[in-house]
This record gives C-alpha cells, structure tokens and sequence, in this order.
C-alpha cells in the first residue's frame, strides 16, 4: 500500500519538516547522530541533515527512499537512507544520540511496542527517544493516519516500555497540521520524548 502512495508523483507529506521537530528544535544539536524510522519520502532527515546532525533514515517504500535521496540532494544534503522492513532490519544498538519516531502508527499496539523497544536499545545511553503520532480523537477529526483506534497513542501506553527513563515530554494536544495532501487540518496529536538511563 504505501509502495503505491509514494510511488505517485509528488510529496505525499510534502517537503516540509513535521511541526514537531520545530516545536522541539532545542533538543537536536549539530554533530549528533538520528535514527529516524519510517522516514518516507526524506522530509523530516533533510530537514535535521541540513542543521548539522547525523541522520540515518530507514524506510520500507523503495520510491520514498528515490524521492527521500533526490530531496537530499536537492538540500545539498547527505543523510543515509536505507531500504527495509522495520521487523527485519538488523537494528544497531546503542548507536544514536536520538531516535524519532514520527507518525509511524501503521501497526498495532505489538508490533509498535516491538519497535519502540528497538528503538529504545538503539538509543545511547543518555539518549533520546522522540515518537510523536495521533491519540484517539484523531478519528473524529479524520484529517490524517489509519482509521485505527487500536493505532493510536494516548499517554499511558508508553508507561512499561520507557519506564526508568527520565520522561521530558508526554503532551496530547490539538494543533493544525499541513503536510502534503495527506494530512490536512485540526488534529489530535501527542509528543512523547524520554530520556534513556546512562
């Protein structure tokens, strides 16, 4: 399915940075090393590449990871970015300085809890771990992400994975977004950013 969507012409999600990564800009400082999963067609890499951080992006769709590398070369950019399936990719570990997850709500709550422990092992100690996704209310707006309500993210469900991490940021909030032509309008968001035990 999202071979086909991105195999379109144009940018889905536009070329624009997620408002997150702008909201949350203090915490990403030049020289450090990102993961960002499911990156799609480069946007939110670019974006991090071009302030001077070490991004390497994994996604599943071979045509997002074509536009992904035009769009870095387009910034005079060079983030790596690699072509596979998230449950099969040989994840690092201990490796990044931060690792982001951003609107990645294509799974149940197993396989998201499968990649969010992932995500926490390929972190460094004293690293980040940053996922930012839609709550439940989002269906009611229906401006974006999968019709899903076991998809979603609210507060609690991060409570036994990170726990022990020190937790900078749990916020559920309503905000427009604009990105692309896919997500569209007022929507019901949540950041969620903690910090891994040194």
């Amino acid at each position: 399915m999202w071979e086909k969507r991105f195999a379109q012409e144009g940018y889905l999600f536009g070329t624009e940075p997620v408002p997150f990564l702008l909201k949350h800009a203090a915490l990403f400082e030049a020289g450090q090393s990102v993961l960002s999963i499911a990156e799609g067609e480069g946007r939110n890499g670019v974006h991090l590449a071009k302030r001077g951080l070490e991004v390497t992006g994994v996604e599943f769709a071979p045509s997002a990871v074509a536009k992904a590398q035009k769009l870095a070369a387009e910034n005079g950019t060079s983030p790596t970015f690699i072509q596979s399936d998230l449950f099969e990719w040989d994840w690092p570990n201990e490796a990044y300085d931060i690792t982001l997850g951003l609107f990645f709500q294509f799974v149940g709550p197993a396989q998201r809890d499968i990649l969010w422990r992932n995500m926490l092992a390929a972190t460094k100690p004293g690293g980040l771990v940053m996922i930012h996704g839609y709550t439940p209310k989002q269906l009611d707006f229906g401006t974006g992400g999968p019709p899903f309500v076991e998809n979603m993210y609210t507060a609690q469900d991060f409570d036994e994975i990170f726990a022990g991490c020190d937790i900078l940021a749990r916020e559920e909030y309503e905000a427009e977004q604009r990105s692309g032509s896919a997500h569209v309008g007022l929507s019901a968001l949540l950041d969620f950013i903690a910090r891994k035990p040194d």
